[in-house]
């Protein structure tokens, strides 16, 4: 046996129970990873509530995708891994746990300079971010405006652009503007005048705009800034983004990524850690959390705490 946190009905953070599951042997094409450290990412709140829709519950879930740990086990045909070998998951299934089985096309080597932590803060955010300044086409003759760039996307986002060339404007709380600019991108405070503070920082023009906000004004900001817009997208108001005549990258939207969208979310971790290895990227960790406390830690996800939460088992 080994423990997992799973739920049995939606709810707020106390549905989250800490469960004896059966341990799994990996199959063909699979490693078994002990868990060092999981992320916590804002879907696992949305799906655990029920506010993204996932079908009825008709056995305990489990839950989580991203996390780092240590192989254990290797399955026939799982090529490029041994037992002992760090990795980072992503893309994976009930990673709050202190052991998973995964297909090895959902891990990548880690190396010593990534903690697992780090690790554990890449799958969702990273993904994301590289997916949606991929799509958009950002580079170096675009000004792009990030709304949310404090959070882990957005974060990510800021660092992707300015290593791409782009110049980055990012929306974001006035106590939160010396980690912006640590990133390379320059902060302007949300809130009422949105669009005339854009405009002061931006004299030239914004010509691309990635919503990690999902407020009303992040989207009207982006409508009244971006001429193109087929270079604005969200990843927070997928069910009505096509009211607006923009783009969406899930966030609820009905529409599905492509599969080259999928391959780039997916090309986006071993870029990542190959960079943070380099010391040319970085992630912001907040607290972590013992595997038993998976409902603080969801609790502190909705507080909207600093940086990344893990959960350490």
């Amino acid at each position: 046996m080994t423990r997992a946190i799973t739920y049995s009905a939606f709810g707020g953070p106390d549905v989250l129970t800490l469960t004896d599951v059966p341990a799994s042997d990996p199959g063909p094409g699979q490693l078994a990873v002990r868990i060092e450290a999981a992320g916590v990412n804002p879907i696992d709140g949305k799906l655990r509530s029920g506010l993204r829709p996932s079908g009825e519950i008709s056995e305990p879930r489990r839950t989580g995708s991203d996390a780092a740990g240590i192989v254990t086990s290797v399955g026939e045909g799982a090529e490029g891994f041994r037992v002992g070998d760090a990795v980072v998951l992503f893309g994976a299934s009930g990673t709050y746990a202190d052991e998973v089985v995964v297909d090895a096309a959902n891990a990548q080597p880690r190396p010593p300079e990534v903690s697992a932590a780090e690790g554990a803060a890449i799958g969702i955010p990273v993904g994301t971010a590289y997916q949606s300044l991929r799509s958009l086409a950002v580079g170096p003759s675009d000004t792009l405006l990030i709304h949310a760039g404090s959070g882990a996307v957005g974060q990510a986002a800021i660092q992707l652009a300015v290593l791409w060339g782009a110049r980055v404007v990012a929306t974001a709380s006035p106590r939160r503007f010396d980690r912006v600019r640590a990133l390379g991108a320059t902060p302007v405070a949300y809130g009422e005048g949105l669009a005339e503070r854009v405009r002061d920082a931006t004299p030239d023009g914004i010509t691309v705009a990635l919503d990690a906000a999902g407020t009303d004004e992040a989207i009207q900001t982006s409508l009244e800034l971006v001429a193109d817009r087929d270079r604005i997208a969200t990843i927070v108001r997928g069910r009505d983004a096509g009211s607006f005549g923009i783009r969406a990258f899930s966030g609820g939207s009905p529409e599905g990524l492509s599969p080259r969208q999928q391959e780039w979310r997916r090309e986006a971790v071993p870029v990542a850690i190959a960079l943070m290895a380099a010391g040319r990227f970085s992630v912001e960790l907040g607290p972590s959390f013992a595997l038993a406390d998976a409902t603080q830690a969801h609790r502190a996800l909705e507080s909207g705490t600093d940086g990344k939460i893990t959960l350490l088992p």
